[in-house]
């Protein structure tokens, strides 16, 4: 019986482990050690990129500010992946190059989404599930329809 009862337990905690959600991270680690090493008017480009590393992606317009993201994802089990962290750094530059100041932005300035309805609506016909199934049947290869091939003249005409 003792024996039963061990085992069941750990059975069920393999279940329940396999029930557990996974969590990921991507993009840059924030390190605020680092980042508080980091001083507007004293820094440049250089020791910026020495200190934090490349940037995640640079501003294509405007003035050229680094960007470092970083995204922490939870996924439980049958589900999609959430994210539930989110820390976009914004390294400005003066155009010496110097650094003007670091913004920090979270989850807050994060915007969900919900499109409405699965399906997109486009110009022309509806066509029913049949009608795109078979619409082509007899059109492709028809004779009369084009040159070439065994019933009509080559491409000299003979």
């Amino acid at each position: 019986m003792r024996l039963f009862l061990i085992g069941a337990s750990l059975g069920l905690a393999a279940l329940l482990g396999g029930c557990t959600s996974i969590k990921d991270h991507r993009g840059y680690l924030v390190d605020q050690t680092l980042l508080d090493s980091v001083q507007p008017g004293i820094d440049n480009r250089l020791s910026v990129e020495r200190t934090l590393g490349r940037p995640t992606f640079v501003s294509q317009f405007g003035n050229k500010d680094w960007y470092y993201v970083s995204v922490d994802t939870k996924q439980p089990p049958f589900r999609r992946a959430r994210t539930y962290q989110e820390t976009v750094l914004r390294v400005r530059f003066d155009a010496a190059g110097n650094v003007l100041g670091i913004d920090k932005a979270g989850m807050d300035k994060v915007a969900r989404i919900d499109p409405d309805g699965d399906k997109t609506p486009t110009l022309g016909r509806d066509r029913s599930f049949f009608e795109d199934l078979f619409g082509n049947v007899g059109a492709v290869g028809a004779p009369g329809a084009g040159s070439g091939g065994p019933s009509g003249p080559g491409p000299n005409g003979s």
